[in-house]
């Protein structure tokens, strides 16, 4: 659409402009630090930092009312690094210049209401946002995208020259590094480290196709983030883990995406998200914060995290009423279907308290919570979706699980209209649908697969019947002869009735 075209409240804005003041800024010590460093943790005290813009408050001049015609109209615009998450530019990269921003695809993924069928089992209006279906087939994009068009832009400026990018990854940050790294080559090259023999072979396919040099190491996803931790202490690497405060800063664009689907109304809305390393719920919530700091939405939705119990420090940590009492531990974890939830030792947890706290004032209540499911109701509830028209992933299934939980423990009622994260796509996780079908889980998973659920091909082939071979085509009499005995046993298991001529 023509800029000419564009009503005329909103032309002068409509294109954003590089503007804010952005520095990190340490959760534990609350020292700024500058953004032209490749920082991860704070040089002073080593704990996680965040994105901060120091001159957030020029966003509010704006009104709530206009932004959203602002965004609404962004969608139209045909302007390449506008087309994804930065149609929310102010919020999450108004330092970016619009030339540097990289765009794969990624954002404004759908958001598909269940069935009738799914409703009337759960007794509450759902709805799964599909981030499976960005480019690399994960939300890990939202994030990469930011964090590779800020490096680009070190670049683009002379800042920086080549680049490795390394990551730990369960399968889909390895994916979304290797995709948005492979996009900006010759100057950006990318490794990954993946624990051994626990990530899918869809995951691993990924990075390898991609380009990236892959290391698989021994132990589990927390092993292989102290080993790129390391490196990123030691040697000059782009760490493109959660830690990277920029990740973070795009996968808030989730939450900007769920305000401007329910035209940024967001009573008695509940959004439930899986935790692995915590920073996707982080992001959910900074996001919220600041369209609700900005005047853009007047309500902050629930939140709802969910873990599995082989995966469950966050969990634990708030199963503990009184905050004065509550201390994190770090757990050893259990073989999960959840895998990119299989962590033990969450890198953002600090960033979760702390945004958690901030949550719960600016709503004036308790409004973010936190429940534990198993693994059995996690492959239940992902079979059931699938077969009711939807592609969620395991962790999708871990969202529907944690729903009917949230239910039970009066977190919400039907009243709400409730969105669950479908982190990836379900063929990435195609392999545990396999072993639920087959009925050959490992026992470390403990799940026992439900008959009325199991699904598995069925070899029709009559005897005493030519078949078609390739390469050796039957005569037509003969092919006639399998065509009609295939029909009749498949009519026969499928129970059809023959039309009446």
């Amino acid at each position: 659409m023509e800029l000419a075209a564009f009503p005329e409240d909103i032309r002068d804005v409509i294109i954003p402009e590089k503007s804010g003041v952005y520095e990190y800024q340490c959760l534990n010590c609350h020292k700024n630090w500058d953004i032209e460093s490749l920082l991860y943790t704070c040089p002073d005290c080593g704990h996680v930092l965040m994105i901060e813009d120091q001159n957030f408050d020029r966003l509010k001049n704006i009104s709530g009312a206009r932004w959203h015609k602002i965004f609404n109209y962004r969608k139209l615009l045909n302007i390449q690094g506008l087309k994804g998450i930065f149609r929310y530019h102010e919020f999450l990269g108004a330092v970016l210049p619009v030339d540097d921003l990289v765009y794969l695809g990624e954002g404004h993924t759908p958001m598909i209401e269940a069935n009738s069928v799914l409703q009337e089992m759960i007794g509450i209006r759902f709805y799964y946002k599909n981030d499976g279906q960005n480019p690399s087939a994960s939300f890990k994009d939202r994030g990469m995208a930011c964090a590779l068009s800020y490096i680009n832009s070190l670049i683009r400026s002379g800042k920086l020259s080549e680049v490795l990018a390394i990551c730990a990854s369960t399968g889909d940050t390895s994916a979304a590094a290797a995709l948005y790294g492979s996009y900006l080559a010759p100057h950006i090259k990318t490794a990954v480290l993946l624990p051994h023999k626990k990530v899918t072979p869809q995951q691993l396919s990924q990075p390898l196709g991609s380009g990236a040099k892959v290391f698989e190491i021994p132990g589990v996803f927390d092993d292989c983030m102290k080993v790129v931790e390391a490196l990123a202490d030691q040697y000059h690497v782009a760490l493109l883990n959660s830690k990277n405060a920029w990740r973070i800063l795009g996968q808030e664009s989730y939450s900007y995406e769920i305000s401007q689907d329910f035209d940024f109304d967001l009573r008695s809305v509940a959004v439930i998200v899986p935790i692995g390393n915590a920073g996707n719920i982080t992001a959910v919530m900074n996001g919220f914060i600041k369209f609700f700091n900005a005047g853009i939405i007047d309500h902050l939705p629930r939140i709802i995290g969910v873990q599995s119990h082989h995966a469950d420090p966050v969990f634990k940590y708030y199963q503990q009423k009184d905050p004065q009492n509550r201390k994190f531990q770090a757990i050893t974890v259990k073989p999960s279907v959840a895998q990119a939830a299989m962590i033990g030792n969450p890198v953002s947890m600090p960033r979760v308290i702390n945004r958690v706290n901030q949550y719960d004032r600016l709503s004036g209540k308790e409004n973010v919570f936190f429940v534990q499911v198993t693994e059995q109701d996690i492959m239940d509830w992902q079979i059931r979706a699938n077969q009711n028209g939807h592609i969620a992933c395991t962790h999708g299934g871990e969202c529907l699980a944690g729903l009917i939980q949230a239910i039970k423990n009066k977190m919400i009622d039907n009243h709400y209209q409730v969105v669950l994260d479908s982190t990836a796509h379900a063929l990435k996780f195609a392999g545990f649908q396999d072993l639920y079908f087959q009925d050959c889980f490992p026992d470390a998973f403990g799940i026992t697969p439900k008959d009325e659920l199991k699904n598995y091909p069925e070899l029709i082939s009559p005897e005493n019947t030519p078949v078609p071979i390739p390469g050796q085509p039957l005569s037509p009499e003969k092919f006639q002869q399998f065509v009609e005995k295939t029909s009749t046993e498949i009519a026969s298991c499928l129970q059809l009735k023959k039309r009446i001529s």
